[in-house]
């Protein structure tokens, strides 16, 4: 089971400041502390997710690491925190000794590849229609030259004369014996005496590859698409890794988008919003027609049904919202000028039947100054 985005566990955007991780991880804490919750196993689960999230995201190096390279970034042997290749020292002696007192042999060194993640960036028409692109990764292949063994050519790992091939040793510790991965061979039970030149010993080459990842329609910033087996590939044999392509969306001159719905920004002239009129305004699939009644004001919002997103997860399409802002004119000419001082003439005459919202104001700035 691969594991979960650290952004998603502590429930932070990916802008997040340090201080906002902090105080998401501490309500985290308290929510799913064990201590608090002993008769639900799954809530020390959630403890050390979100344990394990913040010991990343509040190190700016780590961080860093992670936005690159996701988990895979996170083990210098590129298994992840929770991958086979797991925690080394204590844990390897730890398990060594469990395993000699029940019979155990020498453990299997074939571990799955690590999964990875690749941002992609898209714009919020490939998202709200689907797309098709192609991305290049960089990935770990089985080296062509040694077919994977890390030895050159014409030669062969030979038996580790520390550990006697058994990839074990063991250590006397008082009235016990303990047994841990051989430090010379790593567990191997071999070592490479004459490297192969292309991958220098590791079996795994650096390359690059160009995948092909369809966008199905409707998908949303943080989205993520799984390529099953497009991940590094596994050692000694073992299976690929899955890439996880995370969506992230372009910022858009028009449109913003909330979950299905769009919401864009109208401005309209002054005499559009006193006498009313039409207004062609854009949508996604093309042009639509949009009535201003008369009298209208600022901060009035239009919704136009089914012109939003159809979510991947939805039944229906979301709305586009029209906030309406009423433009003041600028850089007027005289005639503009001696137009608009009449108007406020005639305007000012009757104030409370043209301007009733202003009265109003004016009504409670006056009571508050006679309290």
């Amino acid at each position: 089971m691969s594991k979960r985005d650290y952004y998603e566990t502590l429930g932070v955007n990916r802008s997040a400041s340090d201080e906002e991780i902090k105080k998401a991880y501490r309500k985290l804490a308290m929510k799913y502390h064990p201590d608090r919750n002993q008769d639900d196993p799954k809530a020390e689960e959630r403890f050390k997710e979100a344990k394990e999230a913040y010991e990343v995201l509040s190190d700016g190096s780590k961080r860093s690491t992670y936005d690159q390279f996701g988990h895979a970034g996170m083990d210098p042997n590129g298994h992840g925190f929770g991958g086979s290749a797991g925690f080394g020292g204590f844990a390897d002696a730890f398990g060594d000794i469990f395993g000699e007192m029940f019979g155990g042999g020498r453990r299997s060194n074939v571990y799955r590849g690590a999964d990875l993640r690749y941002n992609l960036e898209i714009s919020l028409e490939e998202a709200a229609h689907g797309a098709e692109t192609k991305i290049r990764i960089p990935t770990q292949e089985p080296c062509e030259t040694c077919h994977g063994s890390g030895a050159k050519p014409g030669t062969e790992p030979v038996t580790c004369p520390t550990c006697g091939g058994h990839g074990q040793v063991r250590m006397q510790q008082g009235f016990f014996s303990i047994q841990q991965t051989c430090p010379q061979c790593q567990g191997h039970g071999k070592v490479i005496q004459t490297p192969c030149p292309d991958c220098r010993g590791a079996g795994r080459v650096k390359k690059h590859k160009t995948l092909s990842v369809k966008i199905p329609a409707g998908v949303d910033e943080g989205d993520r698409i799984r390529l099953s087996g497009e991940g590094e590939a596994g050692v000694n044999g073992g299976p690929p890794g899955d890439l996880y392509v995370q969506i992230h969306l372009k910022a858009h001159p028009v449109f913003t988008r909330e979950h299905d719905d769009l919401h864009c920004e109208m401005p309209i002239s002054f005499a559009t919003a006193a006498l009313g009129g039409d207004i062609e305004i854009p949508t996604l699939d093309g042009s639509a027609l949009l009535k201003i009644p008369a009298e209208t004001q600022t901060g009035k919002v239009f919704r136009l049904r089914d012109k939003g997103i159809k979510g991947v997860r939805s039944h229906t399409r979301g709305d586009l919202l029209c906030h309406v802002v009423v433009e003041t004119p600028i850089h007027l000419t005289d005639r503009q000028r001696e137009i608009l001082q009449e108007f406020e003439s005639i305007t000012l005459a009757n104030r409370d039947l043209h301007n009733p919202r202003a009265k109003s104001w004016m009504d409670k700035v006056k009571a508050f100054f006679t309290q």
